[in-house]
């Protein structure tokens, strides 16, 4: 029982520091006004599998919306992570999660390793900073720099998690 409830608290915890981190800090790294890392992601990608549905899509679109609240972005990272949120499972799926894992496996580098973490985190990394491309500019006439911004920002974003993945991921083991 207490493991469940000190696992429950982790999450809780990461969803806080993750929203903070990004308002505080990085909503303020802003290189040439393209490439903006999104580290709150982070606890979307470490969400038990056996996550609810429903509370994977609740819990996302609080993170999102609290991360809009802060920036002033109108329910860009609320509509991004929903959006991820729901492409998670699809991505679980197709990444080889295993089928029949034991509720103990979490989606990090020290159970699954390292190349389906990067594999699994890229897509939804890249699945976010599309839609926040795609709702920002509105428009397809700057196709080259949504395309840019989408690489830049799905790179940096992805490098920053995976880096808080190698740090932190010795702590929950």
């Amino acid at each position: 029982m207490w493991s469940m409830n000190n696992a429950y608290w982790k999450d809780v915890v990461r969803f806080f520091v993750l929203i903070a981190l990004q308002v505080l800090l990085l909503d303020h790294v802003n290189m040439g006004g393209y490439i903006n890392p999104a580290l709150y992601v982070f606890f979307i990608l470490l969400l038990p599998f056996e996550t609810p549905g429903w509370l994977l899509l609740l819990s996302s679109f609080f993170l999102g919306l609290s991360v809009d609240l802060f920036s002033n972005s109108t329910g860009l990272n609320a509509a991004a992570s929903v959006f991820m949120a729901y492409l998670r499972p699809w991505v679980i799926r197709r990444a080889g999660a295993p089928a029949d894992y034991e509720g103990n496996l979490k989606p990090g580098i020290a159970d699954m390793g390292l190349r389906w973490f990067f594999l699994y985190s890229l897509i939804l990394i890249m699945a976010h900073q599309l839609i926040i491309a795609l709702l920002d500019a509105f428009s397809f006439h700057e196709i080259g720099m949504i395309a840019l911004r989408l690489i830049f920002s799905t790179l940096l974003t992805l490098a920053l998690v995976l880096i808080t993945e190698f740090i932190f991921m010795r702590q929950r083991k």
